[in-house]
């Protein structure tokens, strides 16, 4: 007699089959093709099978159904005959959209019309590659490495190759793989690392990492590590505006900065998706903003497009970062010499301020506060804003999770609403901003948002999406949008 523990058993047993199948066909296209396949944004590269699994099930919180592995193992199956491209497609989304318009169509028909524009282009390097420093190693530039080698795929794109810091021990080399091997937030790196010490080297995942020390950004030559043309990525914030930056350019071997800080003067603040079309080729040097002000960016030039934004304010929960004392001492900045570990800090942020230079329709229209507290990663900012046209809390969530489904800035904006979750349920968001729904308060024309961002690797991935940007090498996305 077959019992319902029977049923669910086998039931297990046969999606369990379903999610291993797909991980070589996942590995062929990303290895042969450089195409990256996610569900939902949420990328499924080198992923076990219950991961594989958990993807397909947090489809339920954007369709309201489980996404069924019968359904997305044969788009698989088919995309990996297509010789496709370079690109990055996301079968959730391509799935619903063959239910709601394959008109009759078989998958593989549907699928040829869709990715129409890169079948056919295997092995053929259309945006190019281009050679990556990352100057400083510190928390950003460390998960910076981690998505770098994680989209190296077959050699296009971004190649990261070199690292510059100031030696700190003779040991230095060992540690800073010690690092990137492991990390108390973001978990142990994704792959193996080996060290060289004799070349200076780190190998991640097959990438070779030159390791330089250098305490001055206009005295490396960078060629004679076989690095040209290199994009030169300043983790270190030391140097904000053009002067300083520029020192960088002038080292053999470079030709264009990103500061993954807010600059000052005249530099371009970029938050992708929102300003990256205002890179020209003659920007040599770009600045990625703040965590905070990519965060809120999305969500306000949402909201303002729809409701018109009068005034606001954005008060940001922000984690402590290694600006601040561990205990109580002496600190330049007021209130950050006191301890990050035991208190609330009450400082200020730029960031309010700053969202003008990439929305300048919002010049002067918002304030901004700070309070730092004990938890090491994941932010949240809430915007108090009041609007010219009012609606409700239904209407004004079901606008904001549109916009994180179907909009040009679904990789900026994420949208949740369940009762349980907690700042740690958003380490390692890809996204630049999640919205939390059930937090929602609209009355009449006052609208206040909660907004929870990962300060560290979502903003890391808004940094990877304006190099991508700056290099020419951002690849094609699919489905393509409406």
């Amino acid at each position: 007699m077959t019992t319902t523990s029977d049923i669910c058993r086998r039931s297990w047993a046969d999606r369990e089959a379903m999610a291993e199948a797909m991980i070589p066909l996942i590995g062929r296209l990303y290895r042969d093709n450089n195409v990256v396949v996610s569900i939902h944004g949420r990328s499924l590269i080198n992923q076990s099978v219950i991961s594989i699994l958990k993807a397909h099930r947090f489809a339920r919180q954007i369709d309201e159904v489980e996404l069924p592995l019968a359904e997305t193992l044969p788009i698989l199956q088919t995309l990996a005959g297509l010789e496709l491209g370079q690109a990055s497609i996301d079968i959730a989304r391509l799935n619903g959209r063959f239910h709601d318009d394959g008109a009759g169509r078989t998958l593989e028909e549907f699928l040829r019309d869709e990715l129409s524009d890169i079948i056919g282009q295997s092995g053929k390097d259309s945006s190019g590659s281009r050679d990556v420093v990352l100057y400083g190693f510190g928390r950003i530039g460390r998960l910076l490495a981690r998505i770098l080698v994680e989209h190296a795929g077959g050699g296009h794109g971004l190649r990261l190759r070199a690292i510059v810091v100031r030696k700190g021990s003779e040991r230095d080399l060992v540690k800073r793989a010690s690092l990137l091997r492991r990390d108390s937030v973001h978990g142990p790196f994704n792959g193996t690392i080996t060290v060289d010490p004799e070349a200076n080297t780190i190998t991640a995942n097959g990438t070779l990492i030159h390791v330089i020390h250098s305490s001055d950004p206009a005295a490396i030559d960078y060629t004679q590590y076989g690095i040209e043309d290199a994009i030169v990525v300043d983790n270190t914030g030391r140097w904000r505006d053009e002067e300083g930056l520029s020192q960088h350019l002038l080292s053999k071997g470079t030709s264009r900065v990103l500061l993954t800080a807010p600059g000052r003067g005249d530099l371009k603040n970029v938050v992708h998706g929102i300003n990256d079309s205002d890179i020209t080729d003659d920007d040599a040097i770009v600045t990625a903003a703040s965590c905070t002000t990519n965060a809120i960016v999305p969500v306000l030039k949402a909201v303002n497009d729809e409701y018109g934004i009068v005034h606001g304010h954005v008060e940001t929960v922000h984690s402590f970062t290694n600006d601040q004392n561990l205990t109580d001492n002496f600190h330049s900045g007021n209130r950050r010499g006191r301890s990050a570990a035991l208190n609330m800090v009450l400082t200020e942020t730029g960031a309010a301020k700053a969202v003008a230079k990439a929305l300048p329709e919002l010049a002067g229209k918002l304030t901004g506060n700070a309070i730092r507290v004990p938890t090491p990663d994941v932010s949240m900012a809430i915007l108090n804003l009041t609007v010219e046209n009012g609606e409700t809390k239904e209407r004004v969530n079901a606008y904001l999770r549109h916009m994180s489904l179907g909009s040009s800035l679904r990789k900026q904006i994420d949208y949740v609403d369940s009762p349980e979750v907690v700042s740690t349920d958003f380490v390692g968001s890809r996204r630049a901003g999640i919205v939390d729904g059930l937090a929602t308060i609209c009355s009449g024309t006052n609208i206040v948002l909660y907004v929870w961002y990962d300060n560290e690797f979502g903003y890391s991935s808004q940094v990877i999406r304006v190099l991508e940007e700056m290099a020419g090498v951002h690849p094609l996305s699919f489905p393509k949008l409406s």
